[in-house]
């Protein structure tokens, strides 16, 4: 037997969710948990090298519902993967991405953008 965590979000208030944050906050995440608790080491990651550089970051908890968050979020990404990061609207990547950016020392200026 499985444990299947129910849906709390239908998928247009995901899409909305979605459609809002990405157009009104100049930093945002698409993570697996929250601020205070990431649930997983990507969304961990993620949050913490934003983190040292732009203190401001809107999160947003994809474990509400999962599924919607992650058709709604291909629209703009076209990626279904988790985190996702948008600045000023416009898609910059996961985790990955981050790290790279955080190496090659653009980071910073990216978040800035």
């Amino acid at each position: 037997m499985t444990f299947e965590p129910e849906q709390e979000r239908s998928p247009e208030e995901v899409a909305e969710t979605v459609e809002d944050t990405i157009a009104n906050e100049d930093v945002a995440l698409f993570m697996k948990g929250t601020e205070l608790m990431p649930q997983c080491g990507y969304s961990r990651k993620a949050l913490g090298l934003i983190k040292q550089h732009h203190e401001d970051v809107a999160t947003v908890n994809v474990l509400e519902a999962t599924d919607a968050y992650r058709e709604a979020l291909s629209e703009y990404s076209g990626r279904e993967t988790i985190p996702q990061t948008f600045v000023d609207g416009e898609f910059v990547g996961g985790s990955d991405i981050l790290e790279q950016l955080d190496e090659q020392g653009d980071l910073e200026e990216t978040l800035e953008a």
